[in-house]
């Protein structure tokens, strides 16, 4: 399947013959190649963030009053695991962080909105120590999509999550469901109760929406002003400030397996990019099912499945050539594409993963050769949408753009013709915008404390919160050394995997790990 993408033409266009005089073009656009190069470079860098020491302990404090407030919903009705272990991803859901349906997400923007953004995995439940591969029931599902029932774990936990299930009458084959059953309701067998991704994510919902009333209760100095909290679909999105910051966090309630799926078993008999740069533990050592269901899909019961956590790994073995062409594409991509939407930012990064299973590492480690990645990627994305197919990476046989129409696909692939004619003119445009961005941001900031233009405590039938009124500056100066760490990690580990332990009783410790490393 990784050959299905189709051969670039561009690693080699407009590439002269060997020892003859003048600039490389393309052969397309007739684009100087290191006049693309650089432009591609000059974006990264206004996309880049680098933060001082005052915006790196705004981001803990974001952090640490995230973390306390699910030890607060876990306290509510002890639904949540007790020992819980959280996946915190750099970059929202709206960045293709994860495959989230982003027709149901609101419309933010980095500068006008936000300064940052992330998105966090909540386990809801969890299996974990299985050796075996995980078989998941998709009897009635799309595939790469999942059904969970209950019958996999103990009556403790089906009593606890009873209420966030659909309830299967005996006999009805897997069709005929009840309204959300309550505790009361015993006729059915545990094998009956199947986990309702759209429950799950109405219960997580309110369960912050009472913390957060909790805490407006009792303000305390320091603590961050919740600017948004709003419902998009399954996924709840918080924007807190914190002094001049604003962090976006988008919040998915997840399920969470340790060991690999068996529908991704013969994923791993392949040959890969990765092989040798990393271990296949590293790869498979995880996996979630997230709140999200196929075009034809049942709301309330499919869920899809997601490596989010190998994903991380796996931009281990990328390199920043690629990476800054891969910035690149998306920003060109979700600007042409944005409506009706067609592609998302996690099918570009599929292109990507396939691209680079196709092509040799050498070639791929040149970062010199950033603009012929960027075409590359833009002729991948195009032959996609022309011949309607993008396969998942980890699920080849699954065709992510099986159910967008030809219609469809003809427009969007008319759109990306025209970055594809003219790349320098969409990258001078994509700089510009991610100057404004970075200037808005700057603005805000003078204007004194990052509300302004963002803040925004509701929005029709986007399930709006009460924020919180507090003091951001608290009374104590800063701890320097602290500062200068936190520094460190966020600006050495951009796109890492931070695995986060909570105790619940103790939330002033979290102890969190980026990939392999504790601190």
């Amino acid at each position: 399947m990784a050959g299905s993408l189709g051969n670039s033409p561009t690693t080699a266009a407009g590439r002269p013959p060997s020892g003859a005089a003048g600039p490389e073009l393309d052969f397309r656009s007739a684009a100087r190649m290191e006049d693309l190069t650089r432009l591609i470079q000059e974006f990264s860098k206004h996309e880049q963030r680098e933060y001082d020491d005052q915006r790196a302990l705004e981001i803990h404090t974001a952090k640490d009053f995230i973390f306390s407030m699910l030890g607060m919903v876990q306290k509510l009705d002890q639904k949540l695991p007790v020992a819980n272990e959280y996946l915190l991803l750099s970059g929202g859901v709206r960045e293709g962080v994860v495959d989230m349906d982003l027709d149901e997400l609101g419309v933010y923007a980095r500068g006008a909105d936000y300064d940052m953004d992330f998105t966090l995995l909540v386990p809801a439940l969890k299996l974990h120590d299985r050796n075996q591969p995980v078989t998941l029931d998709m009897r009635h599902s799309a595939l790469g999509h999942s059904w969970l029932s209950l019958r996999l774990f103990d009556e403790g936990t089906i009593s606890r999550w009873r209420d966030c299930c659909t309830v299967v009458e005996p006999g009805g084959a897997g069709t005929t469901t009840t309204s959300a059953p309550n505790a009361a309701a015993s006729t059915a067998t545990p094998a009956n109760y199947f986990f309702s991704p759209t429950l799950v994510a109405d219960w997580f919902h309110r369960a912050v929406s009472l913390v957060l009333l909790e805490v407006q209760k009792k303000p305390q100095r320091g603590t961050p002003r919740v600017e948004r909290a709003e419902r998009h679909g399954t996924v709840t999105s918080l924007v807190l400030g914190v002094g001049s910051s604003r962090v976006l966090y988008d919040v998915v309630p997840v399920v969470s397996f340790k060991g690999w799926p068996a529908v991704a078993q013969g994923w791993l008999m392949e040959n890969h990019f990765w092989d040798g740069k990393i271990t296949e533990e590293e790869v498979i050592g995880g996996f979630y099912l997230l709140p999200a269901c196929s075009p034809r899909g049942r709301r309330d019961r499919e869920w899809r499945l997601s490596f989010a956590r190998s994903e991380v790994q796996l931009k281990k073995c990328l390199s920043p050539g690629l990476s800054q062409a891969f910035q690149a594409l998306r920003a060109l991509a979700v600007r042409l594409l944005a409506r009706p939407m067609g592609l998302s930012p996690y099918h570009l990064r599929s292109v990507m993963l396939w691209a680079c299973d196709r092509l040799p590492a050498s070639f791929l480690c040149r970062d010199e050769l950033a603009a012929h990645f960027l075409l590359g990627l833009l002729d991948d994305l195009q032959h996609c949408l022309l011949s309607r197919s993008c396969p998942n990476y980890f699920i080849p046989q699954v065709n992510m753009l099986e159910h967008l129409s030809d219609q469809s696909a003809l427009l969007h692939a008319r759109k990306l013709s025209s970055a594809r004619c003219d790349p320098a003119e969409h990258l001078r445009t994509a700089i510009e915008h991610a100057k404004a961005a970075n200037r808005l941001t700057l603005e805000l900031q003078w204007r004194g404390g990052g509300g302004g233009a963002g803040a925004n405590t509701g929005s029709a039938g986007g399930g709006g919160l009460p924020s919180p009124q507090s003091d951001a500056g608290g009374d104590s100066q800063p701890d320097d050394r602290l500062a200068k760490k936190l520094q460190q990690l966020v600006t050495e580990n951009p796109g890492k995997s931070i695995s986060v332990f909570i105790n619940p009783d103790d939330v002033t410790r979290p102890h969190f790990r980026i990939d392999d490393k504790f601190f």
